[in-house]
């Protein structure tokens, strides 16, 4: 019998952050979040909430995998590269695996503004784990 995929949950700070899934699959999943609320005191999209909103998409897409194979995933490493910010409108975070194996996982978080242009790019790695 296949396992069912896990279905995200947004958290406390998701929550806060506004944060809106629009897709959830193994191949992609893809949210959307405001840049009011999330803005440094330089009236920039804070770098934090960029890495934040980034390594909670990453870490449901790996979740997502994980529980294709009776697994669970936690965060071990992430990396972010930010391009240039925004001061309004929404962003658009999506992750997409590099690689997805039995031990760990692998994600490209792609944050690109209204237009598509790419504000930061991230890199996670989850450490798939046996559910208790």
């Amino acid at each position: 019998m296949a396992e069912s995929l896990w279905k995200i949950q947004l958290g406390e700070l998701d929550e806060k952050m506004g944060v809106q899934i629009v897709e959830e699959s193994i191949e992609r999943v893809v949210a959307t979040m405001p840049v009011v609320g999330n803005r440094q005191s330089f009236g920039l999209l804070h770098g934090g909430a960029s890495l934040a909103v980034a390594e909670a998409v990453g870490s449901w897409a790996a979740v997502i995998y994980a529980s294709s194979i009776g697994k669970t995933a936690v965060g071990v490493d992430v990396s972010a590269t930010h391009h240039q910010s925004a001061r309004e409108g929404s962003i658009t975070i999506t992750a997409t695996p590099l690689q997805l194996g039995r031990a760990l996982t692998s994600h490209q978080v792609l944050i690109s503004n209204e237009a598509g242009k790419r504000l930061c790019t991230v890199r996670i790695t989850n450490l798939l784990l046996e559910k208790k």
